[in-house]
Order: structure tokens, then C-alpha cells, then sequence
């Protein structure tokens, strides 16, 4: 590993693809070096983490394969990326010399099967521009996360992302058929595209979450499902509380219903977008699919949430139907954040987790008590639930603060990271996950022994057996300091 150098690795690169395909533009290079979790210190430019060598973008399977077993031959670290709106520091590289595989040139739509009600595509493949493509013929993947105009596919099933109608239709791991991923040897392996199997593991969830530390994603496909506007419901409600907002969500999701949205905001985040009517925590719903089922499911909640003597229905509706049309993010509100981080040192950020019903309660409680007493200059702390399970429901932390040192390099050591880690041990202190759907990344690697108790041998173990020179985003998931020690 000494003797590579970075000029030998461009040259590989350039000889293993072509020259117009090896970026080395040194302001983008440094762009590419963080994601959003140091969005703070980029928009002013200020970059703390390593510069990777080059940035590469294969155009066919056999070239990330070939990338990919050169990287792992010399020891070059891989960050593997296709949209990159990765935001827990997983495209941050924890050892050098490093180098990011770019996918987007992978963008084909490969298949696209009614009849199976399949789509595969590549990984570079825009999940936006195909859901577009499908909504006009009548289909929907049913995934709409919030990073849905940035996210490629292959980001999205690295990172076991999920959308926000997934109480329908299911998180990332519940769409994907079947997959090719390119192995840091080189070998390239395929998951064949069936409705279920029982011959042993179901080894499709090795790759979908590996966030780039097993292998490179370059195919998926996902299943399709019926794309109905017309059928849509609205309801919205206030509470009294977020512990009675909870267990409405839980007696309506444990009673079968399945609207696409169900969530509920606290009055602190639910400020953020109409604080005139933000005196109580929200209760909001969507329901779709065939007529009789989404009119059905809209009939069983009014029912439900209005036979609580602690609920109010929401006045005007029509504010809840035009904040629908504002759930993802586009390139023009992630530029319109950077300018205002570039002027002011008010800077925001999400966590979130997941825990069982009988304790989503006392999470929430925890940590915004403890987050207020222990943060200096915070803005303001809050949260909303907003994918739910039979047996539980996440919880999506929101928070902001003023940098009052005004000094970008330090707000993650004072700020963001302490608050990481208030979210993080009071989740697990009360049985909880520390991530619902975000990964983790770096940022949450320090804790994965806590999150995983005794099976992190076999997290371990796993991710050792497929990489074990360690080329895949070193340091991901499993810190440098674990991957050596003797378990």
C-alpha cells in the first residue's frame, strides 16, 4: 500500500476506463470528500475530511469490476457513490489513500415488466426519473423518500432507504427483487429476480443496507404497484399530546389499516411549516389504492382518531393537501440552505430511530429533555413519526442552533455529534435501533457494538468474510479501531 502512489492510481484508473471518465478537478474532489453531515463547514468551504485521489465513473459492469479489483489488489480505499445525498459522513473516507466510484453513468432503464409488475434498472438510474417515467403509464415504485429528486437506486438500496408512503408499501427492503453487486475481488454476482425463496438465507440483505462496505450495487430490480392519484384522502388532526398521538398511530396500524402517510408532529417541528397552527402536536394521513380500499382505510381512521375525546380535525385542510406537494427535496432547496449557511451560522439537522410502541414515548420525552438541558445556543428540538409498524414506529428528530463561536470547522464537535450521541444512547438505553432508515454511516459507527449486543460478531464476521482487506469504505458501519480487535 506504501508504494501507490497517486499518480500510479490515476494512471490505472485512466487505463481501466478512459481519461473522460476519471475526474480530477480539485474543487470538486474536495466537494466530494463530505456529505451533508458537514453541510455547515462545506457551504463555506471548509473542507476536514481526506481528499479523495480521483473520482471514477464506470460505464458498464466489467469496468467497476475491474476498478474494483485493482483497489482491492493495492489497497486503495472505495467510496462507493451514485446520488450522493448521503448525510451520516458515509462518504467520508476513514483511510487513505481513497478514491469514490461514481455509478451515475450507470443509468439505464433495463426491463420494464407489467406483467411481472417488475422495473430493473441500473444503479445510476434517478429513482425520480423513474417514477415519472412509470407514473405516466399508470405504475409507481411505491418509494418516496425525501432525498427522492437526488437518490439514485443504488444509493437507495446501499443505504436500505425508505420512503414516505411506506406504511403502504413497504421500506427499500420490501421493493427489491432481486440485484447484481460487484464484490471488492472483482467477482460479479446476481440475485435472480423471484416473488420468494426458502433455500437458506435470503442473502438479498447482504447488500441491501451494506452501504458500500461489502460490495458496489449495479442493478436492481424492484416491484411495481398501481399508480392511482385519483383515489387519495386527506385527514389531519390536532392532539393534546404526543403520547396520545402515538397510541392512535399504534391502534390503527395494530387494527390492519394501511394509509400510505401516517404521522404525527410535535408543535415544535410542526412550526416549521405553518407555526400559526402549531399549538398542538399534528396528526396527518393519506390514503390510496383502489377506491373502495383507500375510501375504506380514510372511513376507519376518521373513525378511530375522532372517538378520542383528545382530538380536533384540522382547519383548513387545504394546508395539509399544498404541504404534500413539498415532502422532497430538489436541488434548489438543498442550494437555498447552502446560501443561507454561507451567511448565517443557523444550522439544522435530523436524527432518527425506532423503537416498540411501549417505549417511542419515553424516547421522545428523554431526549428532548436532555437535549435541551445539555446544548448550549439550541434553537429549538422536536420531531415527528412518520413510518409505522404493528409493532412500533420510528421517531425523526429535528433540531437547530446557532453557532454562536460562528466557527464552521468546530459545530460538529460541539453540536451535532453531542446531540448525535444524547439521540443515540437514550434510544438504546430504552431498547430502541439507532437508525430507522439513515444508515450508519460514521457519524453512528462508534455505537454499533451497543446497537448490535451480541450478534455484532456476526456483523463482523459478515463484513470481514466478503472484505477482509478492508478496500470497502473502510471504517463505515465498523470503525478502524474495531475491525482488528479480537471479539
Amino acid at each position: 500500500m506504501d508504494t501507490v502512489t497517486k499518480d500510479t492510481i490515476v494512471q490505472q484508473l485512466t487505463q481501466l476506463t478512459s481519461p473522460d471518465q476519471v475526474n480530477l478537478d480539485p474543487d470538486e474532489l474536495k466537494y466530494a470528500s463530505l456529505d451533508f453531515y458537514r453541510k455547515y463547514p462545506r457551504a463555506r468551504k471548509i473542507y476536514q475530511a481526506p481528499i479523495p485521489v480521483a473520482i471514477v465513473y464506470p460505464e458498464n459492469v466489467e469496468q467497476v469490476a475491474a476498478v474494483l479489483k485493482y483497489a482491492n489488489d493495492t489497497g486503495v480505499n472505495v467510496i462507493p457513490r451514485t446520488g450522493g445525498s448521503e448525510i451520516e459522513r458515509g462518504l467520508e473516507s476513514a483511510r487513505e489513500p481513497h478514491i469514490i466510484v461514481d455509478g451515475s453513468r450507470l443509468n439505464q432503464i433495463l426491463k420494464f415488466d407489467p406483467e411481472d409488475m417488475q422495473l430493473t434498472v441500473q444503479a445510476g438510474v434517478p429513482l425520480k426519473q423513474a417514477e415519472d417515467w412509470l407514473n405516466e403509464k399508470g405504475y409507481t415504485t411505491g418509494h418516496l423518500p425525501q432525498s427522492q429528486p437526488l437518490a439514485d437506486f443504488g444509493g437507495l438500496v446501499a443505504t436500505r432507504s425508505i420512503g414516505q408512503l411506506s406504511t403502504l408499501y413497504g421500506g427499500i427492503e420490501d421493493m427489491v427483487v432481486g440485484l447484481e453487486a460487484i464484490m471488492p475481488d472483482g467477482r460479479i454476482v446476481r440475485i435472480k429476480n423471484v416473488p420468494r425463496r426458502s433455500v437458506g438465507p435470503d442473502i438479498r440483505h447482504i447488500f441491501i443496507g451494506n452501504e458500500g462496505s461489502i460490495a458496489f450495487i449495479t442493478e436492481v430490480t424492484v416491484k411495481l404497484f398501481p399508480y392511482l392519484p385519483d383515489t387519495y384522502h386527506y385527514l389531519a388532526y390536532t392532539v393534546d399530546t404526543m403520547r396520545e398521538g402515538f397510541h392512535l398511530l399504534r391502534d390503527i396500524v395494530a387494527a390492519g389499516y394501511r394509509p400510505s402517510v401516517i404521522r404525527l408532529y410535535d408543535a415544535q417541528d410542526w412550526s416549521q411549516f405553518y407555526p400559526k397552527h402549531a399549538e398542538k402536536p399534528v396528526l396527518i394521513f393519506r390514503t390510496e389504492g383502489p377506491q373502495p380500499l383507500s375510501d375504506a382505510t380514510a372511513g376507519a381512521i376518521k373513525t378511530m382518531v375522532e372517538s378520542s375525546d383528545q382530538t380536533q380535525p384540522y382547519e383548513p385542510l387545504d394546508e395539509i393537501i399544498d404541504w404534500f406537494k413539498h415532502l422532497t427535496w430538489t436541488q434548489k432547496e438543498v442550494d437555498a440552505e447552502v446560501n443561507q449557511l454561507e451567511k448565517t451560522p443557523f444550522v439544522g439537522f435530523t436524527t432518527e430511530v425506532a423503537s416498540n410502541w411501549s417505549e417511542i414515548a419515553n424516547i421522545f420525552e428523554a431526549v428532548t429533555t436532555r437535549v435541551k438541558k445539555e446544548i448550549p445556543n439550541l434553537y429549538g428540538i422536536g420531531g415527528h413519526s412518520s413510518h409505522s409498524y404493528v409493532n412500533g414506529t420510528n421517531l425523526y428528530f429535528v433540531y437547530a442552533f446557532i453557532d454562536a463561536e460562528d466557527d464552521p470547522a468546530g459545530e460538529m464537535a460541539r453540536y451535532h455529534d453531542p446531540i448525535n450521541k444524547i439521540i443515540v444512547e437514550e434510544t438504546l438505553k430504552h431498547g430502541g435501533t439507532m437508525s430507522h432508515h439513515h444508515g450508519v454511516g460514521k457519524a453512528r459507527a462508534p455505537f454499533i457494538k451497543e446497537e448490535y449486543g451480541s450478534s455484532y460478531w456476526v456483523l463482523k464476521t459478515l463484513l470481514k468474510s466478503f472484505d477482509p482487506k478492508n478496500t470497502m469504505n473502510a471504517g463505515n458501519i465498523i470503525p478502524l479501531e474495531f475491525w482488528d480487535e479480537t471479539d
